[in-house]
């Protein structure tokens, strides 16, 4: 009867924590050390993609709607990494390793949103791709700039709500018991699972996620490049297939980079019972190098990024000689 009575107590008392504890590695010393080399992807990843952006700001060839996409996935790779990475600094090389409800709760939200937008824009651009090379003469009149901003535009209103509706659902949870956190970041499915209520909302949501966000853009991804590789044998003129599939290998690396990783450690965490520690070191990996890569692969595999690179070296070379020689006119 007792334990009827402190079963029930427990269940009607609600508890909302002022703090989450993130545990990080478990009994692995020196862990800082692999902190600090994330700290230097961040620095890589802040450098690379500042890099990219402006690059296609400045110039005029790279204001297309295939850069657009471009750009939007260089935001949201700095975004995620800023959303991510400073705060495991903080954390765990500083060592305060509490975090209030508030911004735990706010940290899953925008780690969680620009590593979405990331995957969409992946698929936008296996769509520009698709288009490009099994329709040709149709693709200025289907890609336009306008179209590319209002799909982006969606995909912001997509992720923005189904991320409230994810975070919206963890406020309903009590945890009257551990706050400890195991993971290196408010990880969404360490965090729910600490409740002590019903949280069989929070798992569909989990398995919703995993399924709409990176299972089922990659199905797309494949799909598309199934029909390219049926387009690509139609090609007769050497030249021109070889140039189609230089368009696809920059991209193809990004996919492969960003979705099997996370892919498939998150089918062995379905399917196995994974080492605390091995699940960390994978998922920060899979969620910090993609977007330390993304500007690298594109500055270095794509000819209208390294052109522009040159036109503009060449432009402020122009510049500043110029600069110099009018100085040096007045003086004399």
């Amino acid at each position: 009867m007792s334990s009827v009575l402190s079963e029930s107590s427990v269940n009607s008392t609600f508890v909302r924590p002022s703090t989450f504890f993130i545990n990080g590695f478990s009994n692995i010393p020196h862990g800082k050390y692999y902190y600090a080399f994330l700290s230097l992807v961040y620095a890589v990843t802040v450098l690379g993609n500042s890099f990219i952006m402006c690059i296609i700001c400045l110039a005029r060839r790279l204001h297309t709607a295939k850069y657009i996409a471009v750009f939007h996935l260089a935001f949201s790779d700095l975004c995620g990494s800023s959303a991510l990475i400073p705060k495991l600094i903080d954390i765990f090389l500083f060592d305060y390793q509490y975090i209030s409800y508030e911004s735990c709760l706010a940290n899953i939200f925008f780690v969680f949103h620009f590593i979405n937008l990331q995957s969409l824009t992946l698929i936008v651009l296996a769509f520009d791709i698709l288009i490009a090379i099994c329709l040709p003469l149709k693709y200025h009149s289907i890609i336009t700039k306008r179209a590319m901003c209002l799909i982006i535009a969606a995909m912001w209103i997509f992720s923005v709500t189904l991320f409230a509706i994810v975070v919206g659902l963890l406020t309903r949870l009590s945890f009257c018991g551990s706050t400890v956190v195991n993971s290196y970041f408010c990880d969404h499915g360490p965090i729910f699972r600490l409740a002590c209520n019903d949280n069989s909302l929070n798992q569909i949501m989990a398995n919703i996620g995993f399924g709409l966000l990176l299972c089922l853009p990659l199905i797309f991804i494949i799909i598309s490049y199934v029909c390219i590789a049926v387009a690509l044998l139609k090609i007769t003129h050497g030249g021109d297939r070889t140039k189609a599939m230089k368009t696809c290998t920059s991209h193809l690396m990004l996919v492969a980079i960003f979705y099997l990783p996370s892919v498939s450690i998150n089918i062995l965490a379905i399917t196995t019972s994974l080492n605390t520690n091995t699940r960390i070191i994978n998922n920060s990996l899979s969620q910090t190098m993609p977007p330390m890569l993304n500007p690298i692969i594109y500055t270095l595999k794509t000819d209208e990024v390294m052109q522009s690179i040159k036109y503009l070296y060449k432009r402020n070379k122009v510049k500043v000689t110029m600069e110099r020689n009018i100085k040096h006119t007045w003086r004399n």
